[in-house]
């Protein structure tokens, strides 16, 4: 038996963190006259679960029940009159179904039909924890504690054929039952409450993504971001430069999850409260921007960008890449071009600058914009395309 109650209800379930080879008992063989008859004792009045019915081989049929916990199997075995196994039929068996409240147990299965020895009554059980352990060297060491005593509810119930068996509740087992349900409990609320943030901050942060889109007469575009994650740092933007420009914006921000999305939305607010600026100065936009995103960040944090400006007249495009992916230009001619890098990444060095580069987009070209997501993409193999 265990030494505490908590750690008895720990051993009578499967457990998932155990690094010992999982072991418990299989099976119990319990003597009946009529296998049918039992059978529906075991299902219907005690409210137990049939696992197995099949004749393993001509003339002999295997039948086997378990409680509703699934702790045990009980295998129902109808021998020859005559036989040893026979005579054993109607006796006391020595199994004990530990129950969490006997008075309720005793009412149900009453009602049912069961035949109950007596009621329940409160029994009072010491045991004695058989550990070998070395004598100790020092004499003055302190005695072993006292054997712990166990408190509960006792009683004995028959099957049909008179298998007795003992129905017990210790008060015990019940507190750490109750104790291990609260902490289940807690954990599940915590797990809720952890989901149901995560979820609102999946909304606020669809939220940040441009909801409409400025019309340009010479270009058709769009953008979507599919996070892996509920959240992340993975961000695109269309800002309206006025005078028929249009700026185009992707980043990713170091990290994954709830961090990285708020970086993403202080990195929103800071291209958005000083766009304007980006009309004549694109370069102190993000000397801006990278100041502020230094000081409202932690060390370590960083993004990597692209800008980019349109001029809906003209069809040039005016851009800087922070350290990010190289923009593709395909071209209506198959070309490909890439727009690299101009400028180190925002966030890591206070003292920060960038080159501008010039693209003219033509009829029928293409431009690319995009995160590792795309370039990092891996199959169920785990191999990246």
């Amino acid at each position: 038996m265990s030494s505490s109650p908590r750690e008895w209800v720990d051993a009578s379930a499967v457990r998932l963190d155990r690094q010992d080879p999982y072991l418990r008992l299989q099976s119990v063989t319990i003597y009946v006259r009529d296998l049918d008859r039992s059978l529906n004792f075991y299902v219907d009045q005690l409210g137990f679960q049939l696992i197995f019915d099949a004749r393993v081989q001509p003339g002999r049929r295997w039948v086997t029940v378990t409680p509703p916990d699934g702790t045990a199997n009980l295998t129902l075995v109808a021998p020859e009159p005559g036989s040893e196994q026979h005579k054993l039929i109607g006796r006391p068996t020595q199994v004990t179904f530990v129950t969490e409240d006997v008075i309720v147990k005793f009412r149900e299965w009453s009602k049912r039909g069961v035949r109950f020895n007596f009621s329940p009554r409160l029994k009072r059980l010491k045991y004695e924890v058989q550990v070998r352990t070395p004598r100790p060297a020092d004499p003055s060491a302190p005695a072993a504690e006292p054997a712990p005593i166990w408190g509960g509810v006792f009683t004995r119930f028959k099957d049909l054929d008179g298998n007795s068996f003992s129905l017990v509740s210790f008060d015990e087992v019940t507190h750490a039952l109750e104790a291990q349900r609260r902490t289940i409990a807690e954990k599940l609320e915590s797990e809720r409450r952890a989901a149901q943030e995560l979820e609102i901050a999946k909304q606020v942060q669809a939220r940040l993504f441009p909801q409409t889109l400025p019309p340009l007469r010479t270009l058709e575009y769009a953008g979507t971001c599919i996070q892996a994650r509920k959240v992340g740092g993975d961000y695109y933007d269309f800002l309206d430069l006025g005078g028929e420009r249009l700026g185009f914006v992707i980043g990713d921000i170091s990290g994954k999850g709830i961090a990285a999305a708020l970086l993403m939305a202080n990195l929103q607010a800071n291209l958005r409260g000083q766009c304007a600026i980006a009309f004549d100065q694109p370069q102190r936009l993000l000397r801006s921007v990278n100041r502020l995103f230094c000081e409202n960040t932690p060390e370590g944090a960083f993004a990597t960008l692209f800008f980019a400006e349109y001029d809906d007249n003209a069809g040039y495009l005016r851009y800087a890449n922070c350290g990010h992916l190289s923009a593709l230009v395909l071209r209506s001619d198959t070309t490909l071009e890439r727009l690299d890098s101009t400028a180190t990444v925002l966030g890591v060095f206070r003292e920060w600058d960038c080159s501008i580069g010039e693209c003219r987009l033509l009829p029928g070209d293409t431009l690319a914009l995009y995160t590792d997501g795309i370039t990092e993409s891996y199959n169920a193999a785990e191999e990246e395309f």
